[in-house]
């Protein structure tokens, strides 16, 4: 065996021992319970007594996919999804060319920007939980004051608007995440190309359209996929801003009431086995769309 030889084999040794902690940890956080998940769904489990169970196949998958409320919540968070990340999306952009530019106080604007992502979802939600009161909320006051309306909105218990009101809560926390990705992306853009595109006299609109969006796209297409993955599994908003209602109910609020709610842990372990794929799925569908896999090629 040649020194070369030897060289590259204890360095992969040396890699898969800093790799080693990080493997375990990952086993026993996310494969571990993954695996027992899956395998409880195929069971007759519940959960004060998990050791007596039988196995039923997959009838635990079709009650699940044969419930109304689980496809309800599945449009639900679907709906959430697509609204929530494409504005999240547009705002994230336009204000991250915004601070892209020079001005003064621009490091003060850009660390203010992230205390709504700073903040806790739960501290955020009661926050405004409490602004959109119809009684004694700010926001209704200051509506009624405008003589926009006449009385006060309930905002988080009218059924047409308790949704919208999730996805308005949600766009404010999570914003300042996709600017902060978005930002960096834009970053990287060398400063000599915008240069070379002022000097010949390509106008502002067509330098966005033809160098800003398309040298963006990897990180525009990396913060949504990562904005999609954290809504679809979106659950403490939604519950704690209106519980298990059915009218905001996400898919993990479906797995958690079949799981905690009704102790039966095999239909909940289904559930949450139904969330698995389809979120794996739709991830798999962006990084296809997006060409994520070939951003850096």
């Amino acid at each position: 065996m040649s020194a070369a030889e030897r060289m590259q084999r204890q360095q992969n040794r040396t890699a898969w021992l800093f790799l080693l902690p990080l493997i375990i940890a990952l086993v026993g956080v996310a494969i571990w319970p993954l695996t027992r998940s899956i395998f409880f769904s195929f069971t007759d489990a519940f959960l004060d007594a998990p050791a007596n169970y039988g196995f039923v196949g997959i009838d635990n998958f079709i009650t699940v996919a044969e419930d109304p409320v689980f496809w309800r919540a599945v449009k639900n968070t679907l709906f959430f999804t697509v609204i929530s990340v494409g504005l999240e999306t547009l705002l994230g952009l336009a204000i991250a060319l915004l601070l892209h530019r020079a001005f003064v106080g621009r490091g003060i604007v850009r660390a203010a920007i992230l205390v709504p992502w700073a903040m806790p979802m739960v501290v955020s939600t009661r926050i405004w939980e409490w602004m959109l009161n119809d009684q004694f909320g700010l926001i209704n006051k200051l509506f009624v004051t405008l003589g926009l309306v006449e009385k006060g909105i309930a905002w988080t218990a009218e059924p047409t608007l308790i949704l919208y009101t999730v996805i308005f809560i949600d766009v404010w926390v999570t914003t300042p995440f996709m600017v902060l990705l978005i930002l960096a992306g834009l970053q990287l853009i060398p400063e000599e190309i915008y240069e070379a595109a002022e000097v010949s006299g390509v106008p502002h609109w067509k330098r966005f359209w033809s160098i800003t969006l398309p040298l963006a796209t990897p990180a525009i297409g990396v913060a949504m996929l990562f904005r999609t993955l954290d809504a679809l599994r979106m659950f403490d908003l939604s519950y704690v801003l209106a519980a298990n209602n059915e009218n905001t109910m996400t898919m993990s609020i479906y797995a958690r009431d079949q799981l905690i709610s009704f102790q039966d842990l095999g239909l909940g372990s289904a559930a949450s086995t139904w969330v698995f794929m389809i979120i794996g799925l739709i991830a798999i569908a962006i990084v296809g769309v997006l060409r994520l896999d070939r951003a850096t090629g």
